[in-house]
Order: structure tokens, then C-alpha cells, then sequence
């Protein structure tokens, strides 16, 4: 009875230590990305940071349902329509992607550490 409820005990102590919240390495991409209180003009940043978040959320809507390489040609074309200068913001889309695809050739079959330290150098090469 009595290693019954130290066991019981210790866990219900352990999940409680388990449920804090995630430290800054473990937030979201987007929230560490875009931290406007730390820019020159905080106000400006909050606009265009609102700005884009409505063009991807109306890009989004419009490509809803496609998926694979058809959804992101159409999240691709979406953003990009909403671009200053469409013409640049598709080419420069299409050498990364370029890019991209060069870097997993030269990594191919690679796992771990050693494709991490790959993919690193590929970058580098630029």
C-alpha cells in the first residue's frame, strides 16, 4: 500500500514538472523571428508584420485544399501577386527553390550530424 502511493505521488510530481511552459528555445519559429519591440520603429514593424500575415492567411484561402507541389506553386503565385514587384519576388522564389533542390542532391543519404554539417557547407558555398 505504502509504495502504491509513493509511486502515485511521484508521479502526479513528475507530470506537474513536465507541464511548464516551453523555454525560448522551444517556441515557435515565428514568434522568436518577428520580435518588433527590438526594431528601430516598433509601430512600422507591428504594420508590416500585420500586412503579411493577412497576405499569407489570403494566400492560404485561396490555395486551400491543394496539396503537395500544386499548393505550393499556389501559395507561391498567391504571395508573390501581392508583392511590389511580382516578377522579382517569382524569380527569387524559384532560385531558392533551385537552390534547395541542389543542396539535397549534394546531401543525399545523409542522417544526423553528418547531414546537418552537409547541408552547412552547402549553404556556405552560396
Amino acid at each position: 500500500m505504502f509504495r502504491t502511493l509513493v509511486s502515485v505521488l511521484l508521479m502526479a510530481f513528475c507530470t506537474s514538472l513536465l507541464a511548464q511552459a516551453p523555454s525560448e528555445a522551444q517556441k515557435p519559429r515565428a514568434t522568436q523571428r518577428f520580435d518588433c519591440s527590438k526594431a528601430k520603429d516598433p509601430k512600422a514593424c507591428e504594420e508590416r508584420l500585420a500586412k503579411a500575415k493577412a497576405a499569407h492567411e489570403k494566400a492560404r484561402k485561396a490555395c486551400e485544399g491543394k496539396k503537395g507541389d500544386e499548393g505550393r506553386d499556389c501559395m507561391r503565385r498567391e504571395m508573390c501577386a501581392q508583392a511590389k514587384d511580382p516578377a522579382k519576388c517569382e524569380a527569387q522564389l524559384k532560385e531558392a527553390a533551385a537552390r534547395r533542390a541542389q543542396i539535397r542532391e549534394a546531401c543525399k543519404g545523409k542522417q544526423g550530424e553528418e547531414l546537418k554539417s552537409c547541408v552547412r557547407e552547402q549553404r556556405q558555398k552560396k
